[in-house]
């Protein structure tokens, strides 16, 4: 069932859909709802749209009239599409904002400041967190990293009580030591082993010729980047990148971004019948004629209905941690 509200959170009717699509996850974070022109009854202008007691929900920003195809569309940003929206600048002065405390209070302070009236947190849990961004990051990317740190993920949820989203931390359940999906009972799993990415970045800097600042950076094995080698001889693969005008703390930054994205990448996807299973929590893989484990992070989910069959789609981490 899906529910449209009022600006102020007050619910007014469950909305006659021949087709919903709601989008969340790290990248794409945003919904369309397809309503026969017949069916159309008004809906407010910036009105709230959610599946109760999910995180599925956004704010009706969009809509579309396509008489030929005989529906209106509706389309927005998802509650997690808005906190990608908001940046957490640096402090005046500061090269980097941080925060430390008890992570629900950390959220709740970040959400409620950024979304006022509109996104809350919850009472603090004991569980603490000394963090310092990534300058201008997402309000989104950057608590998620600052959950992970701690072993934890953001959970948010339309509160139709409180007619609030409601943000908070909540721990990383890892399902791939409790649920195995396998080709041993007949699961579809895709596993592309790579190892023909870039692991040694030379970053150039600021300066000329010998007074040029050089970096060297290097991934290893389960993708972690510093400045100590893990493959030489036949296995280092090598790219230089040039940050021209860089100093050393922004070329090693910037390198590390680079080199994240040149470096070997492990494709791994399965075939997920589980509800329980939300972003930031672990799954796992085995196909049994090669021996190949994987197992990575749930990173997006798209929720949808069409002609009455609600399906869940999952996608997953390239960031892949590999048993043979």
């Amino acid at each position: 069932m899906v529910i449209v509200a009022d600006q102020s959170g007050k619910e007014i009717r469950s909305v006659k859909f021949n087709a919903y699509d709601f989008e969340v996850g790290d990248e794409a974070n945003d919904f369309e709802i397809k309503i026969l022109k017949e069916e159309w009854e008004e809906i407010p202008r910036d009105a709230l749209v959610y599946i109760p007691d999910t995180e599925y929900g956004g704010i009706v920003k969009r809509i579309e009239v396509d008489t030929k195809q005989g529906y209106i569309s509706l389309g927005g940003l998802t509650w997690r599409g808005m906190l990608k929206s908001r940046i957490i600048e640096p402090p005046e002065g500061e090269d980097y904002a941080a925060d430390e405390g008890d992570i629900n209070t950390i959220i709740s302070h970040r959400v409620e400041d950024a979304f006022e009236g509109f996104m809350t947190g919850s009472p603090p849990i004991g569980v603490y967190a000394d963090y310092r961004y990534n300058r201008y990051v997402s309000l989104y990317d950057g608590l998620q990293a600052m959950l992970k740190r701690v072993g934890y993920r953001l959970r948010i949820v339309y509160n139709n009580v409180l007619k609030r989203v409601v943000v908070d931390g909540v721990p990383i359940v890892d399902y791939s030591g409790q649920i195995e999906f396998s080709t041993d009972v007949n699961a579809y799993i895709y596993i592309n082993l790579d190892r023909t990415g870039v692991n040694h970045l030379i970053c150039l800097g600021s300066g000329r010729l010998k007074d040029r600042i050089v970096v060297h950076l290097y991934a290893d094995a389960d993708g972690n980047i510093s400045r100590e080698q893990t493959f030489t001889g036949k296995d280092e693969i090598t790219e230089v990148y040039d940050y021209a005008g860089a100093d050393e703390t922004q070329l090693v930054q910037s390198g590390t971004e680079q080199l994240e994205q040149m470096q070997s990448v492990n494709q791994f996807a399965i075939d997920i019948e589980a509800e329980t299973i939300e972003i930031g929590d672990i799954v796992g893989g085995k196909d049994f004629v090669t021996g190949i484990s994987m197992k990575a992070p749930v990173t997006g989910k798209i929720h949808r209905s069409d002609g009455g069959i609600v399906t869940t789609e999952y996608t997953i981490s390239n960031n892949v941690e590999v048993s043979v």
